[in-house]
């Protein structure tokens, strides 16, 4: 167990005791990657705040629970994934962005700058016009990196069912980027 294993570890028992300083920690430590993370599914900044606020009521309430058999973010995480499907699910969404890119650009590569944002856009765009299911695995797959089993967990379909629907995701994708 490394340093900050252990130093969530020892928030989270403290958060058992209902230590609201320890659970803000928690927060400011998590809050912005589970909301990078319902961003992504819910496509809604204003609603993807709300999902992760209720996150964490919810994993603050349910905290005895948690035995610490994975690390507390994955459990969080797991908390805001299944929010932000329910919620997708309820209101009839249309769902998830990819993340904007962050490889670096030297300064020979200025020059195609424009041509790569044109296509960065393309491909979200068309990440975007796919249905909800393959997006949806699509998005837990390639952004939060989620294996099969743990996708057909997640919405409740089985690990070879998760595979078939992203290997026509990308087909469906590489389709639609070609035309």
């Amino acid at each position: 167990m490394n340093g900050s294993d252990q130093f969530h570890k020892d928030l989270v028992e403290l958060c058992k005791k209902n230590n609201r300083t320890a659970q803000r920690e928690l927060y400011n430590l998590f809050s912005k990657s589970m909301y990078n993370t319902s961003l992504r599914i819910v496509k809604n900044s204003m609603t993807a705040e709300d999902i992760v606020h209720d996150a964490f009521i919810a994993a603050f309430t349910a905290i005895r629970q948690f035995k610490g058999e994975v690390p507390f973010a994955a459990w969080l995480r797991r908390i805001v994934i299944n929010k932000s499907i329910d919620w997708l699910r309820r209101d009839r969404f249309v769902f998830s962005e990819l993340q904007e890119s962050t490889t670096p650009v030297d300064d020979n590569e200025r020059e195609n700058l424009f041509e790569y944002a044109e296509k960065l856009e393309r491909v979200k765009q068309e990440v975007l016009n796919l249905p909800d299911g393959y997006r949806m695995i699509f998005s837990l797959y390639y952004l939060e990196g989620y294996d099969h089993d743990e996708i057909g967990q997640i919405l409740g379909i089985s690990a070879s069912t998760s595979r078939s629907q992203l290997a026509r995701a990308k087909k469906l994708l590489l389709k639609n980027l070609r035309t």
